[in-house]
């Protein structure tokens, strides 16, 4: 004898008799269970197979209530749902309170299904060397930490992953006043309340996650086909095609785009185009039909039409990868064969086929050559107008502060950085031997498998040095108001990481490494997040020598002409659309 709640009763023979006359079948009316106080006039045409529990069917002020030509099969309902015109099937769910699902196909789950937790993503070499696990807290941070350190992450950072797995739940299910309509086929799949899945054509294995309330940024619309995915507060819509993708906060998918094995975090927009295998940290955007991105990280990046890559050399498969550090920029019809990385706010232009690496010499022009040889002229992105406008729409552009998400991905916006200023004072002594090569026209010296002429590097050392003075003076001039940062019982950092967005000291990774937990692990990285700016004045004072203190008395010297020059460019960007 089955025991029964007190809301929750088997129909009687007079009941039966009634929904049969309206309609409606069961293949067992003895393991169908309604709410006492439901209306059944509110029950029409409908079949019932296994157990199915019903909650309360009353009507509600401005709002559909019903079940109505649908096909239910061991399915438990929350209270007044709106199920209408579900053609295939609805199986397995767990449907919560005041949920509207209409016009669907199959809605199915297998029992205790994981819905996409923990499934592995192959982001960057594409063949599983580097598997970031899915999971509904995932960042930015970590997804690069699995990456970027796939023995860490294997050996040390997934076994303790695992042990929170119970937080995130199994099974299949339809949180309270979510709405599900005109989608062809779901399985397996978990939509949080609240959430709107409008005219998706098929969703299998996968989790739509709202942590914004009543006014979710999640959604899923028309044309969706996704499968093995977790959607956190991100927006998929018009035809998108997902294959083992996460696509994180304020994140937006759009026009047919299409992806497999990717990340996409913090207000990355894609568009027409496609990506396989890459970590697309903040603000990575692609907009055009014929731009490819694939096999690599990516931050802060806009592509131009027709970007390209490749990371298969038809030997070894797709193994090879690189790095775009953040802010770089594409023209139109550039191409870059990985492996290799490409320098921080840098154009990259032109096709590039020598694997070049110019992460030391970030904000750069890069010129492909006609040999596919990179010819690099550094500094010059430090006078761009364009990126000063970066620097400033970056943040005020930022959609999870407009949905009032709580963050879960951390970002530092500003464009000189511990990072950015390290790599320039690395580049300063390299600069100065390539300059005194000799002054003849055209010559260029290689360094690292790069082109750099003379002319050029004496520009940079230059433009560098004008941007170290800046950021040096803008540090020091805010720790005066922030006399707590004078003392700090942390260890000062001697080398910096762009962590996914974040700027991390680097022995945080052997920090990471010896964590015990995973809670311990994310608290390291928002601890860091936390005390960056007085770990930043901290790094500025182990580094100040008596050349940059002399070039601190002068500071308008350095400052002056490096303002003139973006406001040059940016009058003649103006006098050009006149």
């Amino acid at each position: 004898m089955r025991i029964q709640s007190n809301k929750y009763l088997q129909l009687t023979p007079s009941q039966i008799l009634r929904l049969e006359h309206q309609g409606c079948y069961a293949a067992d009316w003895s393991l169908v269970t309604i709410h006492k106080d439901s209306d059944l006039s509110l029950i029409r045409s409908s079949r019932f197979y296994g157990a199915v529990r019903i909650g309360e069917l009353t009507a509600s002020p401005g709002r559909k209530t019903g079940i109505f030509n649908s096909v239910i099969e061991n399915c438990r309902i929350g209270n007044r749902p709106y199920i209408s015109n579900i053609g295939g099937i609805l199986q397995g769910i767990v449907i919560g309170n005041e949920v509207t699902i209409e016009n669907c196909g199959r809605i199915t789950a297998d029992p205790e299904a994981d819905c996409a937790l923990g499934h592995p993503v192959a982001v960057l070499d594409e063949t599983g060397s580097r598997p970031v696990p899915l999971y509904p807290a995932l960042t930015s941070q970590i997804a690069t930490l699995f990456a970027r350190y796939p023995r860490i992450a294997e050996h040390h950072l997934l076994p303790l992953l695992k042990e929170t797995w119970d937080l995130y739940g199994n099974g299949a299910r339809i949180g309270d006043h979510a709405v599900v309509r005109d989608c062809t086929e779901i399985h397996n799949v978990w939509i949080d309340s609240y959430v709107h899945v409008a005219g998706a054509t098929y969703l299998s294995d996968g989790r739509v996650i709202n942590n914004a309330g009543q006014n979710p940024y999640a959604y899923i619309g028309s044309g969706v086909n996704a499968k093995n995915f977790m959607i956190v507060d991100g927006r998929v819509d018009a035809g998108c095609l997902l294959r083992n993708c996460f696509v994180g906060q304020g994140v937006e998918l759009s026009k047919g785009f299409s992806a497999h094995d990717s990340l996409f975090f913090a207000n990355s927009s894609c568009e027409c185009g496609e990506a396989c295998a890459i970590i697309a940290g903040p603000y990575t955007v692609t907009m055009h039909k014929s731009s490819l991105l694939i096999g690599a990280e990516y931050s802060f990046m806009n592509a131009g039409s027709g970007t390209n890559s490749s990371n298969h050399m038809y030997k070894l498969g797709p193994v090879h990868w690189g790095t775009m550090h953040r802010g770089v920029k594409t023209a139109s019809g550039a191409y870059m064969m990985w492996e290799g990385e490409i320098g921080a706010y840098s154009l990259l232009m032109g096709a590039h086929k020598s694997h070049p690496n110019t992460s030391m010499f970030p904000f750069s022009y890069l010129f492909g050559n006609p040999d596919g040889k990179t010819i690099v002229a550094p500094a010059l992105m430090l006078r761009s107008c364009g990126l000063m406008r970066d620097k400033i729409k970056w943040p005020n552009r930022d959609r999870r502060k407009d949905a009032k998400l709580p963050l879960h991905d951390n970002i530092h916006f500003e464009v000189l950085s511990p990072v950015t200023v390290q790599l320039m004072l690395s580049a300063l002594p390299l600069l100065e031997q390539i300059a005194a090569a000799g002054p003849e026209a055209g010559k260029y010296v290689e360094y690292g498998g790069v082109l750099i002429s003379p002319k050029a590097a004496a520009r940079g050392i230059e433009i560098y040095t004008q941007a170290i003075v800046i950021y040096l003076h803008r540090i020091l001039e805010q720790a005066s108001e922030h006399p707590e940062w004078q003392q700090t019982s942390l260890v000062i950092p001697e080398k910096w990481i762009d962590l996914g967005g974040q700027i991390i000291p680097a022995y945080l990774i052997d920090q990471i490494k010896e964590a015990e937990s995973f809670s311990e692990v994310t608290e390291l990285i928002q601890n860091a997040y936390r005390h960056f700016p007085e770990l930043e004045y901290q790094w500025v004072k182990s580094i100040l020598t008596p050349a940059w203190e002399e070039c601190l008395r002068n500071v308008e010297d350095y400052s002056r002409p490096f303002h003139e020059a973006i406001e040059a460019d940016r009058q003649k960007s103006l006098d050009s659309i006149k």
